[in-house]
């Protein structure tokens, strides 16, 4: 039941980010990672909610969300308050980019 509800939940974000290029998503372990242009921005996790990395850009568009863990020995992320806002969540995402780490080569 928790995977069908993340992958739904997988499906509503990226509907959400559809006019954004460059977003993708790859499940891993029962949940999904986001990606922009290659870099992570975020995920769903055991909560089966999106949860966003912290920078400053997603702490201005949220100021509203609290810290929350994804899974246990993780960096706190942010609990997605503005997901039914499409244009203000792909802006967020947008603005974000630069904040984000590069993807680690192997």
């Amino acid at each position: 039941m928790e995977k069908e509800q993340n992958r739904r939940m997988a499906e509503y974000v990226m509907d959400q980010l559809s006019g954004l290029p460059g977003v993708r998503n790859i499940p891993m372990m029962g949940g999904y990672l986001f990606y922009y242009n290659e870099r992570i921005f975020g995920g769903i996790y055991e909560s089966g909610e999106l949860l966003i990395k912290i920078t400053e850009t997603s702490k201005k568009y949220m100021p509203d969300s609290e810290p929350a863990l994804p899974y246990e020995g993780a960096k706190k992320m942010l609990p997605c308050t503005i997901l039914e806002d499409r244009e203000k969540l792909q802006q967020m995402v947008t603005e974000m980019w630069s904040e984000l780490p590069e993807k680690k080569r192997k």
